[in-house]
Order: structure tokens, then sequence, then C-alpha cells
């Protein structure tokens, strides 16, 4: 007698709308430099698509001139800059009036604000509220402001203290009009994310959700910025055996990451916005994979990532 057989395929097209739904990351992704990569703008652009927002970091010892000049590189270059501005950095009210409006008449049209990693606010500012309420952002015509989100908590504030300020600081921006992204710190297992994301959600934030991944590069790298960043649990994902999409022995790669946040994102637990690529010095690196990504030069592997192949 003959034995009926059920097909158990996946349906049909999943794999080419699971390979779209990457590369769509990919061409909206935005990326972090830090004022040394402003000399590598102008050869991004073979790779970056005009109108990326380009974020520029604010590092100790930074001037807040260096940061003004590399924002005005970004824009010569076609790009979006989104500088950080670290509240706690601000010495005063005028000098946090005339940053803003100086970065404005270079063509700045959003800011990431943070409180910064300092133990003691040099000026009037310790967290991000602060500069908020001053209003000096729609003085000076920003309409858009992103905010630092923290799926695996903060290694310095307990744990309660950080979810209650990510709602508090997003229903103030958008009360004063602003349109409002959530810009997580880097992580390297997605479903810190995913719950992260799901939780503000249902608690009714409707900022936009961006999650900060780290750019393909050498694990030792990664690790040190992770510790330095105070990366939560997720860390561990860089102790597993590396993915086999990367060329370089002992470099790590957000393959895996990526393809789980958009299976999740498919399979509608994920409600989020895109991806934001941080480079730890790989700049160009960074910005050739996000192109490679972008236009399709991978292929999906069984171990639940996907491989470039230029």
């Amino acid at each position: 007698m003959a034995v009926m057989q059920v097909a158990t395929r996946a349906p049909i097209g999943t794999a080419l709308e699971l390979t779209r739904e990457i590369q769509r990351l990919a061409e909206k992704a935005s990326v972090e430099i830090n004022v040394a990569d402003s000399k590598h703008l102008q050869a991004s652009r073979q790779w970056l698509r005009p109108g990326t927002r380009v974020f520029v970091s604010h590092l100790p010892n930074q001037t807040w001139e260096q940061t003004r000049q590399t924002s005005l590189a970004a824009c010569a270059a076609g790009f979006e800059p989104v500088p950080h501005i670290p509240a706690r950095l601000v010495p005063s009210q005028a000098h946090l009036e005339r940053i803003l409006g100086e970065l404005a008449g270079v063509g700045v049209q959003e800011v990431l604000l943070i409180a910064g990693d300092y133990p003691k606010a040099t000026g009037p500012y310790s967290d991000v509220s602060e500069v908020l309420k001053t209003g000096f952002l729609g003085k000076h015509g920003y309409r858009r402001v992103s905010l630092a989100g923290h799926p695996e908590g903060h290694s310095k504030v307990a744990l309660p203290v950080i979810r209650q300020a990510e709602r508090d600081k997003v229903s103030l921006a958008q009360s004063l009009g602003l349109e409002t992204s959530l810009v997580t710190q880097f992580f390297f297992e997605a479903k810190p994310f995913i719950d992260w994301a799901e939780s503000l959600r249902q608690q009714g934030v409707s900022a936009r959700v961006v999650g900060g991944l780290a750019g393909p590069a050498n694990i030792a790298a990664l690790f040190r910025f992770a510790m330095r960043c105070g990366v939560g649990p997720s860390i561990r994902a860089l102790g597993a055996k590396p993915t086999s999409m990367m060329k370089l022995l002992g470099d790590h790669g957000p393959e895996l990451v990526i393809r789980d946040l958009v299976e999740a994102q498919t399979d509608d637990v994920l409600d989020f916005n895109g991806v934001h690529f941080f480079c730890f010095g790989g700049f160009l690196r960074a910005c050739q994979w996000i192109n490679a990504v972008a236009v399709g030069k991978f292929d999906l592997t069984q171990n639940g990532g996907f491989m470039v192949t230029e």
C-alpha cells in the first residue's frame, strides 16, 4: 500500500524574502565614526548611499570644534551627520546653545543626546532630560533627536532607573515635537534586544528603535571595546566559534545577530526600525561590508547567518 507523503518544505519565497529584508537593513543602516575617520569620508562615498546617517562620536578630550568640522565634512560628502552631545561635557547653557547653533549652521539636522559616562558634570547638565528642557533644539530648527537605549542595562546604573529614564526622555522629546529614535549600545545576541524592544512597545513607547551592532572586526578588539563600554551578557557570543563567513581567522561579524533580528521581525516578534554600526577604527571596512550586503552579495548559510561573497 502506498504511503502518503506530507510536504514539509518552508513556504515558497521565504529565503528570498529573508534575503531582501537583510538587504533592506543594510541599505538603511547608519554608521558611527570618530573625528580621525573624517579623512575617509570622501572614499566612503563609493560604498555608503547618499544621505546615510553618519553619527559623529565625541570622545574624551575631543573639542566641540572637531565635532563641528567632522559634521561639516560628512555633509560635504553627501551624508547626514548626527553628532553626539554628551550632556555632562557641556560647560554652560550659553555653550550648549552655541554648540547647537553652530552645528545647525553646517547642516546638522539631528543630534544624539547622551548623558556621558563621566562621574561629574562639567556644567549644569547631568542628564539628557535637562538638555531637552532648554528647548534649544526646537529653537535652532532641529526636528529629530536620537537618544541612547540600553537593552542589557548599564554597568553603573540600576536597571529600573535605566528603564524609567528611557521612557521619560522619549516622552519628553516627543512632547517637544521631536521625531525620536532610541539607538542602542552594541550587543552580540539578538534576544536581549528583542525582549527590550517588545517591553517598550507593550508600555506604549512609539519611538523609532534602532539596534546597535559591531561591524566586522577582530575578536580581541571587540572584547576590549565591549569591556570598556559595559556590554552585558551577550558578550558571551564572542567566545563562540567564529562564524564561517568571516575571511580572517579570529574575526567576528554581525551576520548571525542580523539574521536573528530579521527572522524575529518576519515572525512579528520584533518591531524595530533599523540597525546602526559601530566601526571600532575600521570605518572603511565596515562601509565595504554594508555595501556588499545592501546590494545582495551574500548567501544564507545553514548555521543561521549569511556569508558575504565578495
